[in-house]
Formats: C-alpha cells, structure tokens, sequence
C-alpha cells in the first residue's frame, strides 16, 4: 500500500450523485475548492441508470450527463472515484480530515485515455452488473458510455490473467500489480449525499425468496426500459418473451414492520407508474397492473400524473399482495385480498411482475464518522423542519436521501440548501480569520 499524500479543499462531498453534483457544481461556482468522493468507478449515482423521470417523463442521462460533465471539468472541483472513505474527524473550527483509500483499477489513471481496446481484445465475459446481469460485460471494461471518468476498470476476480488486455493498449496503462493508495483530505467542510439503496429481493420468504424467475426490481426494469438497455425493448428474463401482463406490486419493502422498514419511500408509487405508462407505450397491448395499498402521489403535478395512468387503461388493485409463487409455465402467481371488489381472496397469474422495494441508506457512517442518525438509519436532521440539511457536527451537512426517501426534484433543492450552509459557514470563517 503506497503511504499516505494530503489534499487541500473547502468542501468535501461524499457521493457523486445527482445530490452530490448539485451541491459540488454551486460551491464551486462561487470559487470554493470542492473534493467528490465516490464509491462507484463512476458519478451519477442512481439517476444516470434511470430511463425517464416523473412527472414529466423527461430523459434522465439528459439531465444527469450535464451534471456529470459540469463537475468533471470545472476548475475547482477534484473527483474521487472508486474509493472507500474510511474516517472523517472535525479537528478543529477549520479543519476536518478525512481518510480515503483508492482501490486499485489496475489501470493507471494517468495514462488511460478511455479508448477501450483492452476491453475489446478481452475475452473473458461476465454479467454486467451496469445493465442488472440481463447482459455481459469484459472483465476488463469501462462501466458505460457516459460514465466519468472514463477509465477501464479491470474485475480481478474474474480475469484470466491472459494478458491481452495489456498488449493492446497504446498508453501501457494496464498495471497487473496496482496497489491501493491511501490519501487525506483535509477540509473546513462536508457534505454528506451518500444516496440510498434498495431492500433485498429475496428478503420476504412469502416473495419468494428471490427463487421466482420473472420477478424483479424496480430497477431491473429501469435498464429494460431504457434506450441502451440490454435488449433495446422488454422482454422477459427467462425465456426472451415480449411480456403479456405486467403487474407491480407496491410496498414490496416499505411500510413492512417485519423487514425493519415501517416507513413509506415516498418514490415508489410514482416511479411505478412511470414505468407503467412507459410500459404501455412500448408494449400497448399488455395488460399492466399496479397493486397498491395507498397511492401517494406527493408533489407538485403527482396526482394528475396518476390520474394520466388510470386515464391510459392502466389496472390499479387496492390490495396488499400477500404471496407470490412460480408456476409451472413460467408466470408470477400473485395471491392478495380484493379490498374495493370482491372483497375475497384472489390468485392471478402475470409474465412478469415488478416489486418496488424499499429505499434504504446506502451508507453506514457508525465507524466513520460520529455524525447522529435517525430511528430509521438515515442521518439525522437537528433542526428538520427550518434546516433539514443541518447534521450533529457543526460544519457537516447532509442532502438528498442521505437523510431520508425522496424524490429526485427534492434531492436538488436539498443539495443547493447544503451548499448555502456550506458556503456561508466558510464565508463566517473566513470572516473571523480575517480579524
């Protein structure tokens, strides 16, 4: 492990979401030095691997490449991807330190120009995780087109060791021997837009156990839905068919005392009729259900959203789905109780079935940082209804669902008011150094 190099910023940002940019790109805007750490080989978090957003339907790489692009190349922004974040410490009024460690891509950065000839001589072919395992990837790749930056990655743990990859490539930037390298950021601020992520499939025994073969997430079917989805159209994972009956089964993770998520994820209903009404128009003649217990059309434009839905012939079942079995022929068995119909106990048979699970804290801070959180694990807002980005430790913020579910909109406005704090604690510092 190569020995530690300290960094000099005003403001740290953990994640490099849609959250995390937004925050990054209005500090630096006002000329303050900005350091994005990031887990993934990649920014743009969730948002870059959606299809559309709600209400508007607008395209969600349209919105989040700019960002992406913004961030890369302005002046007082550094970008950390690929790295594990191991402490951060208030020192002092101005100082906190952070530890990072940057994984080995076996790749040097410094020389890879994004070229992809050793992605194109591997032979060695993987699930791609990018596009849900529904294709293959290289185990040397670049993770998408748009990704930033744009440097190969090489899966070790799947690499044959052939050599190909290095052979080809025209900068020598393949390094079998990479190590991990351990660096400190030194900053006055940070913020904390560590994103979320999703409950488990297989979580629930009476779902499945995630044994059911044509039952998958909300994001699987994000990546189908999508341009440059694995098939360009949606068909069905276990045999490739063009799926007849679709349905959605809402409250697959929240509001579910048994899975310790007796919260709502505010996102679920709208994002399931999102993709229902996509659905519909990739695939109008299927039938497409969405089985609900409370539809909770929240924002601004939600509930003429949902209004559109049922206008364009989409099912909505008041019904909380109690099992779900494979049969025989390959369809999702769903069985739940009719509460506005017959009022008894139903079995219906789809092709594919959608489970919108629940949105959880993608990031553990407990041996990180002594920052509070919530009964819920998500960081705790001191003052949530005046200041919601306002954390236990003076100087250090949090945006997005880092503090709790919400939509993308809330996430970015959340994001602008941490960069307000921000910048006008830096600004009172610098104010009391100057005196």
């Amino acid at each position: 492990m190569k020995s530690s190099r300290e960094l000099n910023f005003d403001t740290l940002v953990v994640g490099g979401g849609i959250g995390g940019l937004e925050a990054a790109l209005n500090l630096a805007d006002q000329n303050f030095k900005v350091a994005i750490v990031e887990k993934d080989a990649t920014v743009g978090g969730k948002m870059i691997r959606l299809s559309k957003v709600f209400p508007t339907l607008d395209c969600a790489s349209c919105i989040t490449t700019p960002k992406m692009a913004a961030a890369a190349h302005h002046e007082n922004i550094t970008i950390f991807t690929y790295c594990d974040l191991k402490s951060i410490h208030r020192k002092s009024e101005d100082v906190v330190i952070a530890a990072v460690t940057q994984k080995p891509r076996y790749v040097d950065a410094d020389k890879c120009i994004g070229c992809r000839q050793c992605e194109y001589a591997c032979p060695v072919y993987v699930p791609d995780e990018e596009q849900s395992n529904f294709a293959l990837r290289k185990a040397i790749y670049i993770p998408f087109s748009t990704a930033i930056p744009q440097l190969a990655l090489l899966d070790v743990d799947n690499c044959s060791l052939c050599g190909k990859c290095a052979k080809v490539c025209p900068t020598d930037a393949v390094d079998y021997f990479q190590q991990s390298e351990e660096f400190v950021i030194h900053a006055k601020t940070v913020i904390l837009a560590s994103g979320f992520k999703l409950t488990p499939i297989d979580q629930k025994p009476e779902y499945g156990e995630g044994k059911v073969e044509n039952l998958i997430t909300s994001m699987d079917m994000e990546r189908l839905l999508a341009p440059n989805g694995p098939y360009q159209r949606v068909l069905r994972p276990s045999d490739g068919k063009e799926p007849d009956s679709i349905a959605y089964v809402q409250c697959a993770g929240s509001r579910d005392k048994t899975l310790g998520v007796p919260y709502c994820s505010r996102v679920c209903c709208m994002y399931a009729i999102k993709q229902a009404m996509l659905l519909s128009g990739s695939l109008p003649l299927a039938d497409i259900t969405i089985y609900y217990m409370d539809i909770r059309a929240f924002g601004k434009g939600y509930e003429q959203f949902y209004q559109n839905a049922k206008a364009m012939g989409i099912e909505f079942v008041k019904g909380k789905i109690a099992k779900i079995e494979q049969t025989d022929n390959q369809y999702v068995r769903l069985r739940y109780e009719d509460q506005e119909g017959s009022c008894g106990v139903i079995e219906r048979d789809h092709d594919l079935v959608v489970m919108s699970l629940g949105m959880v804290p993608d990031w553990d801070p407990t041996d990180v940082c002594s920052v509070a959180r919530d009964t819920d694990a998500f960081i705790k807002s001191t003052m949530p209804q005046i200041a919601p980005t306002l954390t236990s430790i003076s100087g250090v913020y949090a945006a997005g669902v880092a503090t709790g579910p919400k939509d993308i909109v809330d996430t970015i406005n959340e994001a602008g008011a941490a960069a307000m704090e921000a910048s006008n604690y830096l600004i009172a510092l610098g104010k009391k150094q100057a005196a």
